[in-house]
């Protein structure tokens, strides 16, 4: 589909009542009304990328997507203001009531989450997952409460969370602060979310670039979520999940973006065909009946607000969604009794589902085991130790973007930070990729720098001109190890580690390998502690049940600590003590299955866990404690390489050269 540009020639601002008065108050009727995949398709598809995607290591979540359509019996326009109409009397609480016309299409609908805005350099996010449909009677805080504890919902919600904030460490300076979880009450139903804040100076285009497409909508880590779904759906998506972005100025000059998510939106196309585009979030306890079900419920919420009889469909099967008080009426029951969710409620104001206590007290404790840092953010620096500070370190970037976020963590500890792409480790394009330098998530070329140290540019997410110190180090050294650099980190990634075939995981491997026979300090984060585990000589298991968006408490050296996991793939050992070709090597094992949480040597230490993930209550000091004993037992200031030209690409754009021109 085109990417279509409307320039703004005249804004007017009316009030409400103006509006619904000069819209068509009109019936819609629609005829052939039909998914374009059967129950029995769309269930095996979710069947197929839960054992083969998430089950193999491929990600933490997908959205596979359907689409009901229908012939309408109204022209489009008109068929489109009407359903306007509809929706701003009926629906409440949507981020954008909308209708656009192209001239040759139409967009409308009342989607709920903002992707990302930026007002006067604050830049916003909006994470949301979970849905609860609020009974024809009104709100029941039973059923809500029973809602909020469903730990799919929990952990859907965790996971969206934790891949937006990946996108924030791009693009705000200090990465997103996180503000929540609150609840988003719409007229019939309720969601969970939360909201990201951050600092930013860089240009909206980019911002809007570099945050495309949002992972509730796509799946994580994003740029495999979007191979899977390249392989599983098969067909394009139009418009679903894009954006429709509103930029401008304010009264200041200063750029404005407003792009809100095209979900819960209706396309009417010039020969009067509606589309309904839904989509389901699978997880690792995610069943195919009940994300045929969840398809369902959403067509029927969107189709009944727009005054069109919704499909009867299955019932969910989830815990929560069993109860009756949370499915849509129009599939509670499906007989011409049903009530219609588009029929205009002119309710007055209604008091918030939050004000009782007992609700807000459950919203409050999802944070309980949260990591602090993310939640709560100090002064810059505030973090920092002596053992850290103006050390320079390399993250090597295998296809996730909490790379961006562990950048963030040891920019906090006082280190100077440089991010690169795996394909461009010894800051050449590996032979055989495409050469452009894929940044995060497929982002932009060259070394991309953080933190202290990164002189020349921005010096927050992702932000510098040049590498830490105004070089890049490593870069001339033509090593696979950054042998320029105090600390060089294999990052976390897609994928199977013991793939011999897969260029990534052979190029990971000859960082880590590379560094070993330097002994120089070395951290291996999820896939990176995979592959040392591997190359130290332990075996690789895949597990039978992912450790996708999973928070435990481990015993990490004697020590408890809560922590985030997001692998299929585990080391696996039968003793805490491994004598290997670079010394003795320590071992924080699970002594339930013997997989290994952690690993520690004189010159190196893997964590299968992510220090960097909301999920990772103690990620904050466990990465300070287990940095420091590193870097002072193993240190040696390495040399440092010639600057980088001052053509090196900034950090933001993901295209080549430096991005949108201005």
């Amino acid at each position: 589909m085109p990417l279509e540009c409307l320039r703004v020639d005249e804004h007017v601002r009316i009030p409400l009542a103006t509006a619904l008065a000069a819209l068509p108050d009109r019936a819609i009727t629609a005829t052939g009304g039909h998914f374009d995949l059967s129950d029995e398709q769309y269930a095996e598809t979710v069947s197929t990328v839960l054992r083969e995607e998430i089950g193999r290591g491929e990600g933490a979540n997908f959205v596979i997507h359907r689409v009901y359509s229908a012939d309408l019996d109204t022209p489009p326009l008109a068929a489109g203001l009407a359903a306007l109409r509809r929706l701003l009397l009926g629906e409440r609480g949507a981020y954008w009531t909308f209708l656009v016309h192209t001239g040759t299409r139409t967009l409308v609908g009342a989607t709920p989450e903002r992707h990302v805005s930026v007002e006067a350099g604050l830049v916003m996010m909006n994470p949301i997952s979970g849905t609860h449909w609020l009974p024809a009677t009104g709100p029941d805080p039973a059923a809500l409460l029973r809602f909020l504890a469903d730990p799919k919902e929990i952990d859907e919600l965790y996971m969206v969370l934790d891949e937006e904030l990946k996108m924030m460490a791009r693009v705000a300076e200090r990465g997103g602060e996180v503000i929540g979880p609150q609840l988003k009450q719409m007229a019939h139903l309720v969601h969970t979310e939360y909201l990201l804040a951050g600092r930013g100076d860089a240009d909206v285009r980019d911002v809007l670039r570099e945050t495309m497409f949002a992972p509730t909508v796509t799946g994580s880590p994003l740029d495999n979520a979007l191979r899977v779904i390249a392989r599983h759906e098969r067909r394009g998506r139009r418009y679903y999940g894009g954006v429709c972005a509103l930029l401008g100025r304010d009264e200041a000059g200063r750029q404005t973006l407003d792009a809100p998510i095209l979900i819960r939106t209706a396309e009417i196309t010039p020969d009067g065909r509606l589309r309904v585009p839904v989509g389901a979030t699978l997880v690792r306890h995610s069943t195919a009946a009940g994300e045929v079900a969840e398809t369902y419920t959403k067509a029927a919420g969107i189709l009944a607000a727009l005054g069109l009889r919704p499909p009867a469909g299955p019932l969910p099967t989830s815990p929560t969604s069993l109860l009756p008080t949370s499915l849509p009426p129009t599939v509670r029951d499906a007989t011409d009794s049903r009530r219609d969710l588009g029929q205009p409620s002119p309710d007055g104001p209604r008091v918030p589902l939050a004000a009782d206590p007992r609700i807000a007290g459950a919203l409050a404790a999802r944070n309980t085991h949260l990591a602090p840092f993310w939640l709560r953010r100090g002064e810059p620096g505030t973090a920092a130790v002596p053992a850290l500070t103006g050390r320079s370190a390399l993250i090597v970037d295998a296809e996730d973007s909490f790379a961006g976020m562990l950048a963030h963590l040891l920019r906090e500890l006082g280190l100077a930070v440089t991010l690169r792409p795996w394909d461009q480790a010894a800051g050449q394009p590996v032979q055989g990729t495409d050469g452009g330098g894929r940044g995060p998530d497929g982002g932009g070329p060259g070394a991309q720098a953080v933190g202290p140290g990164a002189a020349g540019g921005d010096p927050g997410a992702d932000g510098g001109d040049l590498g830490a110190d105004g070089g890049d180090p490593g870069a001339a050294d033509g090593d696979h190890g950054g042998a320029g650099f105090d600390l060089v980190v294999a990052g976390p990634g897609p994928g199977d580690p013991d793939d011999v075939s897969d260029v990534k995981m052979a190029t990971m491997r000859r960082v880590i390998a590379d560094r070993l026979a330097a002994r120089r300090p070395l951290l291996g984060v999820c896939l990176g502690h995979q592959l040392l585990a591997g190359l130290l000589g332990l075996r690789l298991h895949r597990r039978d049940a992912p450790y996708q968006g999973l928070a435990r408490t481990i015993d990490l050296f004697g020590r408890p600590c809560r922590v985030g996991f997001y692998s299929t793939f585990t080391a696996m050992a039968d003793s805490d003590e491994l004598a290997t070709a670079y010394g003795p090597v320590r071992l924080a094992l699970d002594r339930t299955d013997g997989s290994v949480h952690a690993l520690r040597g004189a010159a190196f230490t893997g964590v299968q866990f992510h220090p960097e993930s909301v999920l990772s209550e103690d990620g904050l000091p466990v990465l300070r404690d287990l940095l420091a004993e590193l870097l002072t037992s193993s240190f040696t200031p390495a040399p440092r390489a010639a600057a980088a030209s001052p053509g090196t690409p900034s950090a933001l754009g993901r295209g080549a050269g430096t991005g949108l021109e201005k």
